[in-house]
């Protein structure tokens, strides 16, 4: 994979302190501080997050970026949809103006301004498979919303896209408490990354989470038709409906595809140790081993 460069860090921390600025809502958002600490118990790690809601004006982002500061955090992720806006933008440059090394997480749109991000030093997780929401006012109410976005959260999971973000956020950290320099990921999600990573042993499982990462990314084409294209109330109701309803079809081909690996007892579980290490098991009633990379 392709890495961008990294900054000096002086020193081996006792705790590595990382920092998360949310803007906005994305699938892979609500539970990120998490995937890094599923069990509350590491020992190794500071983490604070701060975040402007459902809103990510230029003002609202500044204020919550230039608060985490004050945490003089070692690593950065900023996380948003459409790292392209001048919310997200504002954000990140005060992070790395600030001297801190910084990732942004997002989604397809992200993508115009991979060369930006990586002639300006940043790390980058793009996510393919992480659609906008059928944001229609006749359509989306908070139990719609909270719908979509558990469903989305299952696919993340499940085909292998929150395993690529935790594992390369722990290399960061990894280099960090060793006092080297770290080298920030610059990973464009597609759905045969995902799956690679998910370490499915069954190939109909794998088969199934592709199908659901694809159909997860289509989302996106039809959100953005309904929202942004078609000022027809009658036409773009259908549209975002249609699109929420794949969001749920992509949800359950993940279920099923986790199903599968169940059902041979062999699904990959990396959980981390209390030292930050990443441990690894198959089968369900066994030990993790040491260590998973």
């Amino acid at each position: 994979m392709d890495y961008g460069s990294s900054r000096k860090v002086r020193g081996m921390p006792e705790r590595v302190r990382i920092g998360i600025v949310k803007m906005g809502c994305i699938g892979t958002m609500p539970l990120l501080e998490f995937l890094l600490d599923e069990r509350a118990d590491r020992e190794d790690l500071e983490v604070r997050v701060v975040g402007s809601g459902a809103k990510m004006s230029p003002e609202e982002t500044a204020e919550v970026s230039e608060r985490l500061l004050e945490f003089k955090p070692h690593i950065a992720i900023a996380i948003s949809p459409n790292a392209t806006l001048p919310g997200p933008t504002k954000s990140r440059e005060l992070l790395l103006k600030a001297g801190i090394p910084t990732i942004v997480i997002s989604d397809l749109p992200a993508k115009k301004i991979v060369d930006q991000l990586k002639a300006q030093g940043y790390g980058y997780i793009i996510v393919e498979a992480d659609s906008m929401i059928g944001a229609r006012r006749e359509f989306l109410d908070p139990i719609e919303m909270a719908l979509f976005n558990s469903d989305i959260i299952k696919v993340l999971s499940v085909t292998g896209v929150f395993q690529i973000i935790y594992t390369e956020l722990e290399n960061v950290i990894t280099a960090i408490k060793k006092g080297e320099p770290p080298t920030l990921p610059q990973i464009i999600v597609t759905k045969e990354i995902a799956v690679d990573a998910a370490g499915f042993q069954n190939p109909y499982a794998k088969a199934k989470a592709m199908a659901s990462y694809e159909i997860s990314r289509k989302v996106a084409d039809l959100t953005v038709e309904g929202c942004f294209v078609v000022k027809e109330r009658e036409r773009y109701v259908p549209i975002i409906a249609a699109a929420h309803e794949m969001m749920r079809v992509a949800s359950k081909l993940a279920d099923e595809a986790r199903e599968l690996e169940k059902s041979g007892d062999a699904v990959l579980r990396t959980p981390h140790s209390k030292d930050g290490t990443i441990l690894k098991k198959r089968k369900l009633n066994e030990k993790p081993e040491s260590p998973a990379y």
